[in-house]
Parts: structure tokens; C-alpha cells; sequence
């Protein structure tokens, strides 16, 4: 119908501009229908599309951009603000089309931690470093959301003495460096520190100035011959910090403990003639999970746990947790997992970011809020026989170490002697 030459037709479309009919020829669009003009229904032709360049009542092109909104029409809904020849297109679903993967992470990369990846895919879990906003009802609370940074001071505080095995089956993770420079601190603090050295390397008795060559008795007397460990703790240049040195011949201690009798506790019979004189014993396990370890996991009422903030360091951490399970169900009740370190962290990397995020997801208030950088300093002090602290009480790594102390130590009160 020729709205130009039948103007009792035009006025039934009032409120409709002429853009909006008008094909250029003076014609009504296929598909457009006039409420209430008699003979107003157009059969459709499939041949002609309609002008998708023009918006409704003449807004102007719509913006062809990803990032516009979607109408919020639903499928066939005619938008009342609109023209009788306005018809919104079907909404699409956001969880069908999009990536899941792709939800909540900027589209500029990943510029910290706070950016990346959810461990196992968990939303209820927020990286750390996340931004602060509002609370938001649809997620955990923030007390659920980072255990770790909200643990209060005491997390960590148990009753003196206390016996912490400081265990990792990878090599290089940075125990023995915790172990000596964490019981330095605890001993800097007032604490009084027994350094237990059971790798048959040696390097936490080196670290702490002892030759090991040229000793009288070591760790192997104690667990294969019985010899009182009193007898072989040695002082360093640390106050209230000591040492029970290895020695080479440990090396064969898990082979002639085979067929030894009771073979799983005996650093733990020889660790209580000496509980009382000592506020933390600290066990420096080897790297294996072998007679050495299980003996430092019975002998212990906790483990510590260094963990390198690199993707291999993750690797064995379920082994050894595994061990521990098994220690605690058939020789030591009372160990427990108390704190989980993490070391050698690198904040020019974004790994180190992801394993610390990732760590702190799964262990949640496990893990202590300090951590270890990774300095130079730190490398260098055991060269030279001394913990970080007497070797540059001003670096980094000391600063980091007393810290970790006071959070491992919880702040509990030294015991009367």
C-alpha cells in the first residue's frame, strides 16, 4: 500500500517517523505491518533483507563493538519505545558463549597475581592481591576468601617444647637455609635452639661454622650407637643457638638401620632425654622420604614445610604429605602439618606469583604471611660458617627470617629457667 497517495492509512501510524517506513520509494518495508490499516499485512519476501545499519527511531548506526550491551529483550520482543517496525534480536546466553576460562580475567593480560587463574577452577577462592570493593553476595565472605592474610598473630602458637621437622623431599627447596636461619632468629629472639642436622650433606652444620670432619660425635653415634645426643650438641656463634652436627658416615645410617630394631624411633628416644632443655628443636631432614625422614617426622610434633615458589617444588608436596598421613596414623599421633613456607620468591616473575596464589588456595591459614626473597645475601652467609643474621642483620632475607620467626613462635612466652 502506497502510504503517499492514501493519507488515511499514513494517520493510523502516528508516532512514526517517515524514516522508519520509508524504503526510498515511498513504500512500506517487507515485514513492517500497520496496526489497525485494513489489508496492512505484507506477505514476506525472503529476497530482500531487512537494514540492519539503522537503529530504531532513527538512533543512527548501531556501533558494531563486542563490548556494547545487549538488549535486554528477549526473543520476538517489541521494544514499546520503538516503532511497530522495531523488533530486537534474541539475547544471546553469556555462559553458553563464552569462555570460562576467560571469566573475571581482564583482557589486558595478567599483570599480577591478583589476575590469575583460580587453582582447580574454584570461584570461591580470590587470588591474593585481589582488588578490594564492596562486599559482593554472590561470593564466599572475605574471611573464606583469604584465610592466609586475615590469620591472626597467635595461628601459629603452641606450648613449649616444641619439636618442628623441617621436611621436603626436593632437593633445594631452601630447608636447610630455614632451618638455620629460622632457629637463628628464634634463638635471637630468647628462645633457647637446638638445630638437629640429620642430611648426611651436612650444610646445617656447616652453615653454622661446626667442621663437620672433625668431630667427636655426630648424628650417626646418636642413631646407631646410642650415644646420648648431650654428648654431641655443639654451640655456635649465636646465643641459645645449638647444634647437633651431621657426619659423612650418615650416609649408610638407612642402610644399617634395615635390620636394627625399632628403627623408626630412635631420634625420638633420643630427643626426649633433652626436651626440657631446649624451647624449639629444629630436625633438618634430607631430601628423601626415607629411614632418616620418618625418623625426624616421629621424633616431631610438627612439620614444617619450605616450599620454592616454582612449579616443580609443587610436584612431590602430595608424596610427602602422604608420609606424613601415614607417620601420624602408625607411629606419631600427634604430628601435625603446622606451617608451610614458602622461599626463594622472585617478585620479578609472575610464576612465583602464581604458586604463592596457588599455595595459599589449597592450605589456606597453613601458610605463613611472610615470605622468603630470593637475595644474594642469603647464598652467601653459609660460606662463610654464619646465619643471615650475624652475616647482614640488614638484608632482606634477615628482615624476612625475623619476621617468619615471630609468626612461627606465635609470641609465645619463654619458659622460666
Amino acid at each position: 500500500m502506497d502510504l503517499h497517495q492514501d493519507p488515511d492509512a499514513a494517520g493510523d501510524v502516528a508516532g512514526t517517523s517517515a524514516e522508519e517506513i520509508s524504503t526510498g520509494d515511498g513504500n512500506i518495508g517487507p515485514g513492517d505491518a500497520v496496526d489497525g490499516a485494513p489489508g496492512s499485512e505484507t506477505p514476506s519476501r525472503p529476497d530482500e533483507e531487512p537494514d540492519l545499519d539503522e537503529a530504531p527511531n532513527g538512533a543512527g548506526p548501531i556501533a558494531n563493538d563486542v563490548d556494547s550491551p545487549l538488549p535486554a529483550a528477549s526473543d520476538g520482543e517489541v521494544d514499546p519505545g520503538a516503532g511497530p517496525s522495531a523488533r530486537t534480536e534474541p539475547a544471546l546466553e553469556p555462559a553458553a558463549q563464552m569462555d570460562p576460562s576467560s571469566v573475571g580475567r581482564p583482557s589486558g593480560g595478567l599483570p599480577g597475581a591478583a589476575d590469575l587463574p583460580v587453582l582447580d577452577g574454584s570461584p570461591d577462592v580470590a587470588p591474593t592481591g585481589a582488588p578490594e570493593s564492596g562486599p559482593d553476595p554472590a561470593v564466599a565472605e572475605p574471611d573464606e576468601l583469604a584465610p592466609a592474610a586475615d590469620a591472626p598473630a597467635n595461628a601459629f602458637a603452641r606450648p613449649l617444647p616444641r619439636v618442628m621437622a623441617v621436611a621436603n623431599q626436593k632437593g633445594g627447596v631452601g630447608k636447610t637455609t630455614t632451618a638455620v636461619n629460622l632457629g637463628a632468629c628464634l634463638a635471637d629472639i630468647g628462645y633457647r635452639v637446638l638445630v638437629v642436622d640429620l642430611d648426611p650433606q651436612g650444610n646445617a652444620s656447616t652453615g653454622l661454622g661446626i667442621n663437620i670432619r672433625d668431630l667427636h660425635g655426630s648424628m650417626y653415634d646418636v642413631i646407631l650407637h646410642d650415644l646420648p645426643i648431650e654428648d654431641c650438641v655443639e654451640a655456635t656463634s649465636v646465643r641459645n643457638l645449638f647444634c647437633a652436627p651431621s657426619s659423612l658416615d650418615l650416609a649408610g645410617a638407612e642402610i644399617e638401620l634395615v635390620p636394627a630394631f625399632s628403627r623408626e624411633l630412635r631420634l625420638k628416644r633420643a630427643l626426649a632425654e633433652v626436651a626440657d632443655d631446649y624451647d624449639f628443636v629444629l630436625i633438618d631432614c634430607p631430601p628423601s622420604l626415607g629411614l632418616l625422614t620418618v625418623n625426624g617426622l616421629a621424633a616431631a610434633n610438627e612439620v614444617v614445610v619450605p616450599i620454592q615458589c616454582e612449579y616443580y617444588a609443587l610436584e612431590g608436596l602430595g608424596q610427602l604429605l602422604r608420609n606424613v598421613n601415614l607417620v601420624q596414623r602408625n607411629l606419631n599421633p600427634e604430628l601435625e602439618l603446622s606451617a608451610i613456607i614458602l622461599v626463594m620468591y622472585d617478585a620479578r616473575t609472575k610464576l612465583a606469583d602464581q604458586v604463592v596464589t596457588e599455595v595459599r588456595a589449597h592450605f589456606g591459614a597453613k601458610v605463613c604471611r611472610n615470605v622468603v626473597p630470593r637475595t644474594v645475601r642469603l647464598s652467601e652467609a653459609p660460606s662463610f660458617g654464619q646465619p643471615i643474621i650475624a652475616f647482614d642483620p640488614t638484608s632482606r632475607g634477615a628482615i624476612a627470617y625475623r619476621e617468619l620467626a615471630k609468626e612461627v613462635s606465635g609470641g609465645t612466652p619463654q619458659r622460666a629457667r
